[in-house]
């Protein structure tokens, strides 16, 4: 399944919008205007974008803490999720939900859980809900590789092989689960052969080539809309910030993840091989998409802040908690 030319350069602002987002975000995050924790996912671009190019808005996506830019490639408005994020009354959950519970379901986005790899078996009853309702839509759920040690992983994909459910298990292997390299606390460094061993299709990509990751993303959602149950893709990336200040990580490795084969440099290269745009269009793209983030960051900034007396609103379905 090979990809036309005409989507590389939707699929380059894509991954542009998600970087300058996150790099916007972490800058006013250090000035002290986001509140609470942030994991941003700049140098995943490229998996983020993948991902949303292959889902429609009836589908149903579980993200990671680290897909703010998947939310609003989803389709909501990013001064919406820009909003959310620094807390404000304007924010797509009224700043309730912040970066780890920013949920909108007119796009298909359930959102995460703060309980990583929970949400692995909360998609399995959107999934059955949609077999049962005849419809060919799926419940896409993005984990990290420090997941794949939670038993909610293992329940779910052998629940989901077991009764085919139409769920897209997207892995992105970034290398680290909080600081532990992958290979120092799992049995392989390849975390689709534990997938394979339920007996659903699964295979690995190198996440940080966008139409390599495009192609495997689409020949999954292909097999599952069939009605052929769950697929598995992992996606072999790297995240640039590290968790906490002061990690280390060998110098060569950041090197060739960051100069080498970084994710947006390696597109932009092929875009200009293949003669679909030239420099100066590229470099607008990237400006375009900086400003318009400009714009979402100022929009945040200048929202009120959530009334206190509707803290508790919205908490339930059809019912509201008398605050104390």
């Amino acid at each position: 399944m090979s990809i036309p030319s005409s989507h590389l350069l939707d699929l380059y602002r894509d991954m542009w919008t998600v970087r300058s987002f996150e790099f916007g975000l972490e800058r006013e995050f250090k000035k002290g205007n986001v509140p609470g924790m942030l994991h941003t996912g700049v140098g995943q671009e490229a998996t983020q974008a993948a991902i949303a190019a292959n889902l429609r808005t009836t589908d149903a996506f579980f993200p990671d803490h680290r897909c703010h830019g998947l939310l609003v490639l989803a389709g909501t408005p990013g001064e919406r999720i820009m909003a959310e994020l620094f807390g404000k009354a304007t924010g797509v959950c009224s700043g309730k939900g912040g970066s780890l519970h920013s949920a909108d379901p007119s796009v298909g986005n359930f959102g995460d859980n703060a309980v990583e790899g929970s949400m692995m078996v909360t998609a399995l009853g959107v999934a059955l809900g949609f077999r049962m309702q005849g419809r060919d839509d799926l419940a896409a759920v993005i984990v990290g590789d420090g997941t794949s040690g939670r038993g909610e992983w293992h329940e779910s994909l052998n629940l989901a092989a077991t009764w085919k459910l139409p769920v897209l298990y997207c892995c992105i292997n970034n290398g680290y689960a909080i600081s532990t390299a992958v290979g120092k606390s799992h049995a392989t460094e390849n975390l689709y052969e534990f997938a394979a061993a339920y007996k659903m299709p699964s295979v690995q990509v190198d996440g940080n080539d966008v139409v390599a990751a495009y192609e495997a993303t689409a020949a999954a959602v292909a097999s599952i809309r069939a009605g052929n149950g769950p697929y598995f893709v992992e996606y072999k990336t790297w995240r640039w910030q590290g968790i906490f200040s002061g990690e280390f990580r060998p110098p060569e490795e950041v090197r060739y993840w960051k100069e080498e084969h970084e994710p947006i440099g390696m597109l932009r290269d092929r875009i200009l091989a293949g003669g679909v745009a030239d420099a100066a269009t590229l470099d607008h793209v990237k400006a375009d998409v900086e400003a318009q983030v400009e714009e979402w960051i100022a929009f945040a900034l200048n929202s009120p802040a959530p009334d206190p007396a509707k803290a508790t609103a919205d908490v339930y379905v059809g019912w509201e908690v008398e605050p104390r």
